[in-house]
């Protein structure tokens, strides 16, 4: 026998370790009441106490291991939460008691070191989903709109050495599997079949623990930036602007010139600051959604086959080439993306910095109006991204510019197009 062997003798088929026993914090999803709801409990400290499948961490849970399997990290060490409370209030709202309105994050998340205290006093080992800090941004563009007398110094929002003032937000995602499958119109068991399947069984809780109800899946979170009063947002008199951006590493961190990301982005800061400076509230949520939800290998694959194609990159074939690689346009699939919205109050968007009819129709359909939608200016397209722009417009996407008449289109891009 290897020693590998000898040390870990027991190997169960499940990611939840332990007897399989019902945890002793059953968890009542929408309770208003934070201790009869039930803290979500992922850590792998105490097997028997868990009440979710998966761990805590999301895409870094594996780093965790790998700390752990290098002898690096304790696996039974447990976070010190001393100091780490959230730097301004946020909630409680209506909102996080709706179970049809949040069940992609833990409305508690933020405030398990103080809702939870005595339960971790005790020993239980509840972490924190969310935490609430303050930043400054440092934006070069933030720079050259002051310089250009776009943007002005108020000392509170936009500082003296023109760094932005912000209440920053991280979420790492905690799925309700059952108002998952609703939102999506199918089944609970199908869901978790089908996640279960398509993870190659990395977790085979789903099918075999249908008692466990919560989920914290392997993937990235988001971040919140919040632009003036993080209170003014859940009030009905505040103007607020938002722009809703997912990630894309090339444009916004590296400044790729192919698509429009990082333009958009800082558009949508520019504006977020200038709500602020008026008296409202600006607010920009970047989700972590690199490629559409296909990833940058996908991406740089489909970048490839329609730079090669003849006649080289064109709107029509846009879409088309990103489908052919990974067998879908789009995986974002913003059906879960308003609850952050939710968790923040909020209830009504004056400015959506946005041009996407998907976020659009999932903000609209989850219960917040939405005022006007501002397109990216002209001037801020680049050159390449020009295509971009136009395979967008072809294929659907909101614009506030005159476009040609459907036949037109039809001829444009080879199928028929979604009314505009």
């Amino acid at each position: 026998m290897t020693e590998d062997k000898k040390r870990e003798p027991h190997i169960r088929l499940t990611t939840h370790p332990g007897t399989g026993a019902t945890s002793p914090f059953p968890i009542d999803w929408g309770n208003s009441d934070p201790l009869l709801r039930g803290p979500v409990i992922a850590s792998v400290s105490q097997p028997s106490e868990r009440n979710a499948i998966g761990v805590h961490g999301g895409t870094y849970s594996l780093y965790r291991a790998l700390a752990v399997s290098a002898g690096s990290l304790d696996p039974m060490q447990k976070p010190d939460l001393k100091n780490t409370s959230p730097t301004v209030s946020i909630g409680p709202y209506t909102q996080w008691y709706d179970p049809d309105r949040i069940i992609s994050l833990d409305p508690f998340g933020h405030i398990v070191a103080d809702v939870y205290g005595d339960l971790i006093e005790s020993g239980v080992d509840i972490r924190p989903t969310v935490a609430v800090t303050k930043a400054h941004l440092n934006l070069e563009e933030v720079h050259r709109a002051v310089e250009e007398k776009r943007l002005s110094i108020d000392g509170e929002i936009l500082t003296e050495g023109g760094e932005v003032v912000v209440t920053k937000i991280a979420a790492d995602p905690v799925w309700y599997l059952p108002g998952v499958a609703k939102r999506f119109g199918i089944g609970q068991r199908h869901l978790r079949r089908v996640l279960f399947e398509q993870t190659g069984g990395m977790y085979p809780d789903l099918v075999t623990r249908p008692d466990l109800q919560v989920f914290l899946p392997p993937i990235g979170g988001l971040t919140a930036y919040v632009f003036g009063d993080p209170e003014d947002l859940a009030k009905s008199e505040t103007k607020i602007t938002c722009r809703v951006h997912d990630e894309c590493n090339g444009s916004d961190v590296f400044g790729s010139d192919i698509c429009t990301c990082r333009p958009y982005l800082l558009h949508g800061v520019e504006e977020a600051i200038k709500s602020a400076q008026e008296g409202g509230a600006g607010l920009i949520i970047y989700n972590r959604k690199e490629g559409r939800a296909l990833g940058e290998v996908t991406k740089f694959l489909v970048y490839n086959a329609r730079k090669r194609q003849d006649g080289g990159d064109r709107a029509s074939t846009y879409f088309e080439r990103t489908e052919c690689v990974a067998g879908v346009q789009d995986a974002r699939f913003q059906e879960l993306m308003p609850d952050i919205l939710h968790w923040l109050g909020i209830t009504h968007i004056n400015r959506f910095i946005s041009m996407s009819d998907m976020k659009y129709d999932a903000i609209t359909k989850s219960g917040i109006s939405v005022g006007e939608r501002v397109p990216l200016p002209e001037h801020m397209i680049p050159a390449d991204a020009q295509v971009e722009m136009r395979a967008k417009q072809a294929a659907g996407y909101f614009s506030l510019q005159e476009v040609p008449d459907k036949d037109t289109l039809n001829e444009t891009v080879g199928r028929p197009v979604n009314d505009y």
